[in-house]
């Protein structure tokens, strides 16, 4: 991942959104790159008031705890003038495993975090790099924003797994579909 971004995860702004909030909290994390500022981040209700105003969600959708996914995320990248999002869907988990070029090739471009969230498995998450081994190892590093709490340092996010390299093989659900948002630069930036 080339740039700068700032980690949103359950909690961090006062709010208990544990349970309902990480899809929230990684397109957070999105609209925060690639300068790594809280500005032109939307809070909670920003985000499910712009869901409304665009006809995705019906009225009444603001102060819920309704979920959202990389769908969601892509209308509001593009309604909060963010980073540009792209969606792309993988039917099944294991399907995951052909799409590490396309992913390899979007950060290697300068691409920013990738949303990717499922129905079987539909823990949002985002993911910032790719590392393919010589044979058939293959990892992606993932960024959880099911993290409750004060961080002390990005070292304790790491050592805890909230930040780790994991095997495509194990870190996703072969049965689960998989959509995935692409962030880049949106063309004032480029």
């Amino acid at each position: 991942l080339s740039g700068h971004y700032l980690y949103y995860h359950y909690g961090c702004d006062g709010t208990d959104d544990r349970g309902w909030g990480c899809g929230y909290r990684t397109l957070q994390t999105l609209c925060s790159w690639p300068r790594g500022r809280p500005a032109g981040v939307p809070g909670l209700a920003a985000v499910q008031a712009a869901l409304e105003d665009v006809g995705d969600k019906p009225p009444g959708f603001c102060g819920s705890r309704n979920w959202i996914g990389c769908v969601e995320a892509n209308l509001c990248l593009a309604h909060f003038e963010g980073p540009e999002g792209r969606l792309c869907h993988v039917p099944r988990g294991a399907g995951l495993r052909g799409e590490l070029e396309r992913l390899y090739s979007h950060f290697a471009e300068g691409g920013g975090p990738v949303m990717v969230g499922g129905d079987a498995d539909a823990q949002s998450k985002a993911l910032l790099g790719v590392c393919v081994g010589p044979d058939t190892e293959a990892y992606v590093l993932v960024l959880d924003p099911h993290y409750w709490g004060a961080p002390k340092s990005p070292r304790e996010l790491q050592e805890a797994g909230w930040v780790s390299w994991r095997e495509v093989s194990t870190a996703f659900d072969p049965n689960s579909f998989y959509n995935l948002c692409f962030t880049s630069r949106n063309s004032e930036e480029q």
